[in-house]
């Protein structure tokens, strides 16, 4: 019998407990965070469709979203030569956010 597909999502819990989800921004961190993921990891020519990279990004909690943007030492990443325009200007608002939520995160003990 073969075995299904498990979805992840079942298992990652998007949202933090309170206060901390509401601390970190809430919705608006969430969105401006998958869009710049969404950005990033689409370059022209690329299959993935950029809703899924969306998604990919949306199924996790806001601590884990921040780090897409980050390396191992919490330092911003450059955003791909790719990006231009308005593309560029979220991606960038998306960096400045995952930096200031890291490291809010890593005060409050939230930063699974």
């Amino acid at each position: 019998m073969p075995i299904g597909r498990i979805n992840a999502a079942k298992f990652t819990a998007r949202e933090l407990p309170a206060p901390h989800e509401e601390q970190l921004g809430d919705e608006h961190t969430h969105q401006t965070l998958n869009t710049g993921h969404a950005n990033w990891c689409t370059p022209p020519g690329h299959h993935t469709p950029w809703r899924d990279c969306y998604d990919g990004a949306d199924m996790l909690p806001i601590p884990q979203k921040a780090r897409l943007f980050l390396d191992q030492a919490g330092q911003p990443l450059t955003p791909p030569s790719h990006l231009r325009g308005q593309q560029l200007a979220e991606v960038e608002q998306a960096i400045r956010l995952a930096v200031w939520a890291d490291r809010e995160a890593r005060r409050f003990g939230v930063d699974r």
